[in-house]
């Protein structure tokens, strides 16, 4: 019988591969990458670096470049939440190849964009305590994936980030925030 460590060493190797030209995207998918995230994230998970090197592996092939993206993200707005279980943004940059440390600097001024726009044009942000309080593991796992905890203390979420990529025609390269909120509501094509 696998131990979680083994089950947890090649997560993208176990999803069903997808034609180059159209990765599958899926609910399934968004719920493996906060999963992989949750563990890669964890101060004393024995395979934070193996997970990160998949990453690091899955960024070369167009089929594996959304899964792991979605990762690196999800495990940024974990570490950004100072919890004493995570490790700290800055002990996760340690630990990348150079493909994910790119796509990582590129995901922090992304969401350094959308913070600066949110300030300017939305509504006062909220305090990330709300959902830092929650006690049911599977909405915070939710909670904690989709949401990032400024330096103070307010948070930012992904529909800051699909109202930013609307209002100002940016996104990630090859990625979007929009794509990922349609296939969490449902309304995505696989």
């Amino acid at each position: 019988m696998p131990t979680e460590s083994a089950t947890m060493r090649f997560p993208w190797r176990r999803r069903p591969t997808a034609p180059p030209a159209a990765p599958a995207d899926t609910e399934d998918d968004l719920h493996l990458a906060r999963q992989i995230a949750y563990r890669a994230a964890q101060r004393d998970h024995p395979s934070t670096v193996e997970i990160l090197a998949l990453g690091e592996e899955a960024l070369v092939d167009e089929a594996g470049y959304a899964l792991a993206v979605r990762v690196l993200e999800n495990v940024q707005n974990l570490t950004s939440h100072g919890l004493d279980e995570f490790r700290s943004p800055e002990e996760i940059r340690t630990l990348l190849g150079p493909r994910s440390a790119i796509y990582w600097d590129t995901l922090t001024g992304f969401w350094s964009d959308v913070a600066d726009w949110r300030r300017h044009n939305g509504a006062p942000m909220e305090s990330s305590a709300p959902i830092l309080a929650v006690e049911n593991e599977e909405l915070r796992l939710l909670l904690w994936t989709s949401n990032r905890t400024l330096p103070t203390g307010e948070k930012l979420g992904i529909a800051d980030a699909v109202r930013y990529e609307k209002a100002v025609g940016a996104s990630l390269p090859e990625y979007s925030h929009l794509a990922v909120a349609l296939i969490a509501a449902g309304e995505g094509s696989s």
